[in-house]
């Protein structure tokens, strides 16, 4: 089990940034690729981005691409979500979520679940 929780949302404007966190217990965490997501009312879930195990490597949706930027620290098994450059249509809210292996991220399978949090960018 991996358990994950976010912090770090809140109300911004248009424009502003703003930092999300998203901290895990449980299982080694470096065993894990890390993903973003976001699902707006009425929305579908929309995938953000990616970290690999190492964080060496990312991948964006084109939505938030050169905006979004995600890294990782598996001291203290974090993974952030530094937004810049925020609009209206980012506001939602946003999970982190664990995957042990690309081919299940590949299929969009992620074990693990943060509760989210809100992020609202008024214009």
């Amino acid at each position: 089990q991996v358990q994950l929780v976010e912090s770090g949302g809140g109300l911004v404007q248009a424009g502003d940034s703003l930092r999300l966190s998203c901290e895990a217990s449980g299982r080694t965490f470096s065993n894990y690729i890390m993903g973003w997501f976001r699902q707006a009312p009425k929305k579908e879930r929309e995938f953000v981005g990616r970290i690999s195990w190492s964080g060496s490597s990312t991948y964006y949706a084109d939505s938030v691409k050169g905006r979004f930027t995600i890294s990782r620290d598996n001291a203290k098994n974090r993974v952030d979500l530094q937004m810049n450059s925020l609009k209206p249509e980012d506001t939602a809210v946003y999970y982190c979520a664990a995957a042990p292996s690309l081919s299940k991220v590949r299929m969009g399978e992620y074990d693990y679940w943060g509760q989210g949090t809100q992020v609202t960018v008024s214009s």
